[in-house]
């Protein structure tokens, strides 16, 4: 008799990276060879491509593999740069699953459009662990998994997958890993990795505790802090933002008043020593306003920048103190015409020149020590991209004369304080922008606060890393258009608000 054989069950494929369209997009391949996507009333032009390409771009809608053109050939080139095209467009998402099957493991968002999926080498000698600035939430009825550090969330299909990253909370070599029964695989660990979700650490700093993930600045960040800082800007987060009325359809407006509280009002009105004249100061306060449109003929003076800026940011004083009475490390200070939490002054401001007379334009950082502008080199596109930013915020007929965009070195500040680091910051613009907007209204220049900015672009123009040192506000600043001249007249006293998009 023949012995019976050992049962062999079916091999499971393994995952694949495959690129897929996000779920509203459609593409319109065109006689002349041009292909364009569709979304919202919406259409982007790809450019133009060979019917073979075309062909075999409908396979973006359910997945194409990335391995499938990644050898080089002419063909490959060519579908590679269409989906290169989409990326950079925003237009799709990576599928990771089985090859063949139509269960999605893993479904990767890009959050900015320079991500592409990355696998770097893992050896089985390497350790790592979940970074502390990863979290897994519920988004409608999906789990993501997202990092402010990452260039892409990643949506767990598979609830497997996310209990197993639980155990990446403390360290764990990888040929450990690797004998686990809910192995992730080294694939899905690599993308995870080059994500900063998960994170390789050194042999010497083997405990996966703050010190050991990343350089010294992000030890000074809380989670929160940094997560804030991310997801209340643009560049590194692909959430809908500025003034888009969310709730419109589901709950009514909140009223502009609050309704009064119940017992016996003083009224204030009956007591209070009103001058006869109005202080220079109380008129000034009554005459500032929001300024968008601006007369490109008449531009703001390279002078009056000057003044502006000696006035509102100049260093008034600088001195050292220790940490507390009994000795502790000696600190630095330096005074400004603002007050700030701690006397941190942690605020720089970078100004994208467009038209100043007197003043080329560029990309300048204000030393205000030394009061002096420093040209910092940027393409020409960049100054664009942040002054058409300004523009489409502000809903206002052109750009600004100037753009001040204020940014932070936030060690300055974390080094002192925790839990609330990055919610001084926020103070310390909101009086620095008042500060601006006063001066220019006493100086007959028109001002309007932006609350958008985009921290990856800043980061790009001045090289530094967006936990470093990057914007946290923005300022519009040149001489008032004759529009914008006639509306004060016609509304004396009127404020206007700042502008978030």
């Amino acid at each position: 008799m023949r012995a019976p054989g050992k049962k062999t069950g079916r091999r499971i494929a393994a995952p694949v990276i495959s690129a897929r369209l996000v779920g509203h997009i459609t593409l319109e391949a065109k006689a002349d060879g041009n292909i364009a996507a569709h979304f919202d009333g919406y259409s982007v032009g790809l450019g133009k491509f060979s019917s073979a390409v075309a062909e075999r771009a409908q396979a973006l809608r359910t997945g194409l593999a990335l391995v499938s053109f990644a050898a080089g050939r002419a063909a490959d080139k060519e579908i590679d740069l269409l989906v290169r095209r989409l990326a950079q467009s925003g237009l799709l998402e990576y599928r990771f699953a089985p090859a063949g099957t139509k269960r999605d493991q893993v479904v990767i968002e890009p959050q900015g459009p320079d991500y592409w999926p990355r696998t770097p080498k893992l050896g089985s000698n390497d350790v790592i662990a979940l970074s502390r600035f990863a979290y897994l939430r519920r988004r409608g009825n999906e789990m993501v998994l997202e990092s402010p550090r990452a260039g892409a969330l990643f949506r767990i299909c598979d609830p497997k997958i996310a209990a197993a990253l639980t155990t990446l909370s403390m360290p764990q070599k990888i040929s450990t890993l690797r004998r686990e029964p809910g192995f992730l695989g080294l694939e899905l660990l690599a993308l995870l990795v080059d994500c900063q979700i998960l994170f390789r650490i050194e042999a010497a700093k083997g405990d996966g505790l703050r010190p050991s993930e990343g350089d010294d600045n992000l030890v000074l960040w809380d989670f929160h802090d940094l997560l804030f800082h991310t997801h209340s800007t643009e560049g590194r987060q692909a959430n809908p933002l500025g003034g888009l009325y969310p709730y419109a359809g589901f709950i009514p407006p909140p009223p502009a008043v609050r309704s009064g509280w119940p017992g016996k009002t003083i009224d204030l009105r009956k007591v209070a020593a009103t001058p006869e004249v109005p202080s220079p100061f109380a008129r000034l306060l009554e005459e500032r306003h929001s300024t968008r449109d601006f007369d490109d003929n008449q531009p703001i003076t390279l002078g009056e920048l000057a003044r502006l800026l000696d006035s509102a940011a100049r260093v008034r004083a600088k001195w050292t103190s220790n940490v507390d009475m009994d000795g502790g490390p000696e600190v630095s200070y330096a005074a400004r015409p603002y007050p700030s939490g701690g006397s941190a002054y942690e605020l720089e401001l970078y100004l994208t020149v467009a038209n100043c007379q007197g003043l080329a334009r560029g990309f300048y950082h204000y030393d205000a020590d030394r009061h002096a502008l420093v040209p910092i080199s940027a393409h020409a596109q960049e100054l664009e991209a942040q002054l058409a930013a300004a523009q489409f915020a502000m809903g206002a007929p052109g750009t600004p004369q100037i753009l001040v965009t204020i940014a932070a070195r936030f060690g300055r500040v974390s080094w002192k304080y925790s839990a609330l680091a990055y919610s001084l910051i926020l103070k310390d613009v909101g009086v620095l922008m008042q500060t601006l907007y006063l001066i220019a209204t006493d100086m007959g220049l028109g001002g309007c606060a932006i609350g958008t900015n985009n921290i990856d672009l800043f980061a790009k123009i001045t090289g530094l890393e967006f936990h470093v040192e990057g914007p946290v506000g923005q300022f519009a600043l040149g001489r008032p258009g004759s529009a914008d001249a006639l509306a004060v007249r016609q509304r004396p006293g009127t404020t206007g608000d700042g502008a978030i998009g």
